[in-house]
């Protein structure tokens, strides 16, 4: 092989560990050099184009065949100095997109020098490949451990707290830890005093709790995590209403709001049913009777349940916890039961809301169309169903509540409400408003007006998404089979639609559940009154029983 055409080659090969930066040229990456070969031909062709490269190679073969020592370095890098300024006009034509700037310390990437085959030992080098960069951990099984500043802080308070003879706290002691270090509802305390107490001896020792909450990441978990974690039991990937009753019993022994109701346990135990199942009928989405936690997170029951910890006066706490909610629901119940049987049947349920309801949507309810009743007697509704029914029936607004009705209407179960359905449960309607001379509103006249107030995707059929989708969806159900609240609507009463307006965070259920305690309390007024009782009704009690 001649000592040309070995030059060449080794040339091509130098090439192919083109430098960009010896060369003061925009930057070339490795990649773009490995799969563009054509691009390396063009700077071979380039370079070999330029008169100092041939002043070069004759200089670098007289040299050989003089025997000398062939110095290529020296040679090549004068020859680079006035080379480099042609070869960054032939890279502009190159089809390739631009690339960021280039800071004026030089590219971050690290170089690695390879060695060349070449016997001329041309420096242009390969690029080394990017150095990777470290992402930190963000994902930790057991949660993330907390950092050290956080650490100490609270070991400084869980120092002091513990410090007793006993080196450890007892139940009714342990309220401050809870409050204080964990930042958690006072009513959790005896929940979590129990969760760390597994071997039930009364008493939590200082590094057990640090073993459980500093050791075990609980200090740095979001408050929703740290409560679905305290009260879950193990081996669960959920809550149940059973794992609720322990903080519903310490709420009803420690709140102020609630002490009137120690010396009648009986209605303890209903107004904590209550509680869970309106927590329940609101985030548990699946209807299961399981709470996840992204429920849990996507729910209010976390702030209800600090703001309850924090207000004294628990009727002031809407969402859940309030206790003339509870009043208004049971009484309604009671009112309904009449052998007092804690059952009601279709005939008993017929009368709510003065007769509102009519008997095929009733019979809907009772067929367990919206929801599977909880108790096992046949053509009977319990307590806990009839909480979700009054919910649903009042407050047609919520999401549950659409759901509910969207379930009862829907006769075959296809996931759409047909004309065909709805006309259905309005005939009866239609029937009722003859009945009290009312004028009678075609069905066709009813439908283009439901049309109207969904604007639904396709006008033959409405869906669960359409409904959840307009403000006005309450209504249609209202049209379908409750007639006073279709008359209700037609009026259009300006009292209520000021008051709507006076205090729009208010629900319908907030709304109606006030309305009814006054009435109830006034009839409880009457009562009293008519039966000689010198006691006079103490707003502070609120106690219906």
């Amino acid at each position: 092989m001649s000592l040309s055409l070995k030059m060449e080659i080794d040339t091509v090969e130098d090439v192919t560990c083109l430098n960009p930066e010896l060369l003061q040229l925009p930057e070339v990456s490795l990649f773009a050099l490995k799969t563009t070969p054509l691009l390396v031909d063009n700077l071979f062709s380039q370079w070999l184009s330029l008169p100092e490269t041939g002043n070069l190679v004759k200089s670098l073969i007289n040299d050989a065949k003089a025997g000398t020592t062939v110095n290529a370095c020296a040679n090549f890098s004068n020859v680079n100095a006035v080379g480099s300024n042609s070869l960054p006009s032939m890279l502009s034509s190159v089809n390739a997109p631009p690339l960021s700037p280039r800071s004026s310390s030089g590219s971050p990437r690290s170089s690695k020098q390879k060695s060349s085959p070449s016997a001329l030992g041309s420096p242009l080098k390969l690029f080394s490949d990017p150095m990777q960069e470290v992402i930190p951990q963000f994902y930790f099984q057991n949660g993330r451990p907390p950092t050290k500043e956080l650490k100490e802080q609270s070991l400084s308070k869980i120092n002091h707290l513990f410090n007793n003879p006993l080196n450890g706290l007892l139940i009714d002691e342990f309220k401050t830890v809870t409050k204080e270090v964990c930042k958690l509802p006072s009513f959790l305390s005896s929940a979590l005093f129990r969760k760390i107490d597994v071997d039930c001896v009364g008493i939590v020792t200082r590094d057990a709790f640090i073993t459980y909450w500093v050791d075990g990441n609980m200090l740095t978990m979001d408050v929703a995590t740290q409560i679905f974690e305290i009260l879950k039991r193990p081996g669960h990937r959920h809550l149940t209403q059973v794992d609720f009753r322990p903080i519903l019993r310490e709420l009803l022994a420690t709140h102020p709001g609630l002490k009137f109701l120690q010396n009648t346990p009986e209605f303890q135990d209903r107004y904590a049913e209550t509680v869970i199942y309106r927590i329940f009928y609101h985030m548990s989405r699946s209807g299961n009777g399981r709470l996840t936690l992204r429920e849990l997170k996507r729910g209010e029951l976390i702030s209800a349940m600090q703001q309850a910890d924090e207000e004294d006066d628990i009727n002031k706490v809407l969402r859940y916890f309030s206790y003339e909610h509870f009043y208004v629901i049971y009484c309604k119940f009671w009112e309904l039961d009449t052998d007092h049987d804690f059952f009601i049947d279709r005939e008993n349920l017929i009368r709510y809301g003065n007769h509102a309801l009519t008997y095929r949507i009733v019979d809907r309810i009772f067929s367990q169309a919206p929801r599977k009743f909880a108790g096992d007697v046949e053509g009977k509704m319990g307590y806990e169903d009839f909480v979700y029914f009054m919910l649903s029936e009042e407050d047609k607004s919520s999401e549950p509540s659409l759901k509910y009705w969207f379930k009862c209407i829907d006769l075959d179960g296809n996931g759409v409400l047909t004309p065909n359905e709805m006309q259905f449960f309005y005939e009866e309607q239609l029937h009722r408003m003859e009945c009290l001379a009312l004028e009678p509103v075609l069905f066709e006249d009813i439908l283009c007006q439901i049309i109207d107030m969904i604007a639904p995707e396709r006008e033959d059929c409405i869906t669960l998404q359409d409904l959840k989708g307009s403000k006005l969806s309450g209504n249609v159900f209202n049209i379908l089979f409750n007639l006073n609240k279709f008359m209700a609507y037609e009026t259009r009463d300006p009292f209520l639609i000021r008051q709507e307006r006076e205090d729009p965070t208010l629900t319908e259920w907030d709304r109606f559940a006030h309305r009814e305690y006054i009435r109830l309390s006034m009839e409880e007024d009457v009562e009293d009154a008519s039966n000689g009782s010198a006691d006079v009704w103490d707003d502070s009690l609120e106690a219906p029983f």
